[in-house]
C-alpha cells in the first residue's frame, strides 16, 4: 500500500464514521500516515507517544535527533479540534518546538508557534483530507511531515517560506486601502492623465488639470469620511443601533478596525469592492466597456519619467465573464 492508497482508505472510513474517539484517530489515521512518511513509529525515542511536559502532555512528539522534539501533534476526536490550539501553542512555545500540528484525523492544522501573530495567523496550512484531492493531501503531508525532510531541515524551511508568503499577502491586503486612499489624495499625474483622457473620449472635451484634480480630491474625502464612520461603528457595542448613510460605497470583510472599508463612487453612484485591487479592476472594467481600445492605448502611453505602479489589473474577457490578471506596470 502507498500513502495515496492509505489516504483513500482513510477517506472511506471517515465517511463511514469508523473513528469513534481520539485513540482510534491516533491508531487508525495518525500513526499509519507517519509510517508512510517514513517515521520509525516503533521507535519511541523518535515518535514519542503521550509525551510528558511540565503541567501536561501532547499525544505525539516527533524527534530528530532522538529525544529532541521537532513537532508536537495533538489528536482530537473527529470534529472536536476547535479550541484545542491554545494549549498546544503553549506547550510548543515554552518547549521551543518549531512546529505544532492539531488534527482530528480529517482536518490537519500546521502551525509555527515561534512566528508572529495570533494562533490563526501562525497557521501555515489547513488540510481537510475529505475536501482536498488525495494528491494534494499527499503533497502537503510530505512537505510538512516527511521524516527525511525533517532530517534534512527542509520541512521547517518550506513551512517558514509558506508562512512568509501568507504574512506578505495579509500585509498587502491591509495596506491596499491606504495605498488607494493616498493615490486619490495625491492625484498623481498618471491618474489625472488617465481620467482626463477618458472624459475627452466620452464627451469630446478635455478638462484642465485643476478640474480633474479637484474631482479626485472629492473622491478621496468621501473615502476618508466613510472609513472614519465605519471605524466608529465597529467600536460601538453590538447592541447599539446606528443609522448608516443611505448610500455606503464600501463594504467591510470584517468587524475588525484593521480591515478598512473599501469602495469608490462615480457620479455619486457608490460601488462596493472586496479589496483595493478589486477597486481598480472595476474602474478599468468600466473604462474598457466605454472604450474597447482603452487598455491597449493605456498600456502604450508614455507617462513621463516618474515610475508608478498603478493599483490595477488588466481585464481579460472570458466565456464566464471578466477576470483580473497581470499587474500593470507603468513607466
Amino acid at each position: 500500500m502507498s500513502l495515496h492508497q492509505l489516504l483513500s482508505d482513510i477517506q472511506r472510513k471517515l465517511r463511514g464514521g469508523h473513528f469513534a474517539n481520539e485513540a482510534s484517530v491516533s491508531q487508525g489515521i495518525v500513526l499509519p500516515i507517519l509510517h508512510f512518511l517514513a517515521w520509525p513509529v516503533f521507535d519511541t525515542q523518535v515518535v514519542a507517544p503521550e509525551y510528558s511536559l511540565a503541567g501536561g502532555r501532547v499525544d505525539f512528539a516527533l524527534c530528530h535527533p532522538q529525544a529532541k522534539s521537532q513537532v508536537f501533534i495533538e489528536v482530537k476526536k473527529v470534529g472536536q479540534s476547535e479550541g484545542a490550539d491554545q494549549q498546544l501553542f503553549q506547550y510548543a512555545f515554552h518547549q521551543g518546538v518549531p512546529m505544532a500540528v492539531l488534527t482530528d484525523g480529517q482536518e490537519w492544522h500546521f502551525y509555527l508557534p515561534g512566528e508572529q501573530g495570533n494562533y490563526q495567523e501562525r497557521r501555515v496550512y489547513k488540510l481537510d483530507i475529505l475536501e482536498r484531492e488525495i494528491t494534494e493531501s499527499e503533497q502537503r503531508l510530505r512537505r510538512y511531515l516527511s521524516y527525511q525532510a525533517w532530517c534534512q531541515g527542509q520541512a521547517l524551511k518550506d513551512a517558514r517560506e509558506d508562512y512568509q508568503g501568507i504574512a506578505k499577502e495579509r500585509q498587502i491586503e491591509l495596506t491596499l486601502p491606504r495605498a488607494w486612499e493616498r493615490l486619490l489624495a495625491e492625484a498623481d499625474e498618471p491618474l489625472v492623465n488617465l481620467l482626463s483622457e477618458q472624459v475627452e473620449n466620452l464627451c469630446g472635451f478635455k478638462p484642465n488639470v485643476e478640474i480633474v484634480t479637484e474631482f479626485i480630491s472629492r473622491q478621496s474625502s468621501s473615502v476618508v469620511k466613510l472609513t472614519q464612520a465605519n471605524l466608529q461603528l465597529t467600536n460601538r457595542s453590538p447592541k447599539t443601533q446606528v443609522n448608516l448613510p443611505k448610500a455606503t460605497p464600501v463594504t467591510s470583510r470584517s468587524n475588525s478596525p484593521g480591515n478598512l472599508p473599501i469602495g469608490f463612487a462615480i457620479h455619486g453612484n457608490p460601488y462596493p469592492a472586496r479589496s483595493g485591487r478589486d477597486v481598480m479592476c472595476q474602474i478599468f472594467e468600466m473604462l474598457s466597456e466605454k472604450d474597447p481600445t482603452f487598455l491597449d492605448r493605456f498600456a502604450a502611453r508614455k507617462h513621463g519619467k516618474k515610475d508608478v505602479i498603478l493599483l490595477a489589473r488588466v481585464m481579460t474577457f472570458t466565456p464566464n465573464g471578466k477576470t483580473c490578471v497581470n499587474p500593470l506596470h507603468i513607466s
